[in-house]
């Protein structure tokens, strides 16, 4: 019935007390900016939410919209922007 068809699977998370986890589109790591004016890239946003884990959820939506806006500078921002933080 059709071409392709999609599996998916249930998985289930212990959350513990100071977990914290993220959903995020691919917006922010593929805003052109910084002084060379190139991506942001996966391994820095990895690199900064590992950083900001241990921060009250405030704070790091803080830090991810004023780093976001500094890497961006003048440029126009080129996709849609989701991070979604929980914290436990």
């Amino acid at each position: 019935l059709f071409r392709s068809q999609k599996f998916f699977e249930t998985l289930t998370l212990e959350l513990k007390s100071g977990d914290s986890y993220y959903l995020a589109s691919d917006g922010f790591q593929d805003q052109f900016g910084g002084e060379e004016d190139k991506k942001f890239l996966k391994k820095r946003f990895r690199e900064l939410l590992l950083a900001l884990s241990q921060q009250p959820i405030p704070t790091q939506a803080q830090v991810l919209e004023t780093t976001f806006q500094d890497w961006k500078g003048q440029r126009i921002q080129t996709d849609d922007v989701l991070v979604i933080g929980i914290g436990f």
